[in-house]
């Protein structure tokens, strides 16, 4: 039925964080921090941002323009990437998602006010 493919991947996804868990308590090393310092809290800050973002205006401005937005501030905020590029992957992306839950898989995705 259509809970086969959504059981199963988290019956693995259980399986393989439990032996993470077992691994990381036989381990002597310590390993990193939990909580990152510095940078890396600031990128997490940033991507946790942008998704609280993304879902709190998805009703607004709907999936096609969310997901540009949020890739457009995650590629210019965390890597400083080039405006094309930026522009170019997130248009990409966010086509490549149109088409794949519109067309393909038929799922209604979020309308915005605009009309997509």
């Amino acid at each position: 039925g259509p809970a086969f493919l959504p059981f199963w991947l988290g019956v693995v996804m259980a399986v393989l964080a439990t032996l993470l868990l077992v691994g990381a308590l036989r381990s002597a090393e310590a390993g990193a921090p939990w909580l990152p310092r510095g940078e890396g809290l600031r990128r997490l800050a940033l991507v946790s941002g942008a998704t609280v973002a993304l879902v709190a205006l998805l009703d607004v401005v709907g999936m096609i323009i969310g997901t540009v937005l949020f890739l457009v501030a995650l590629m210019r905020g965390l890597d400083r990437h080039p405006w094309p590029l930026t522009l170019s992957v997130a248009l990409a992306i966010a086509g490549f998602n149109f088409l794949v839950f519109t067309f393909w898989l038929r799922v209604p995705l979020p309308v915005g006010v605009l009309g997509f």
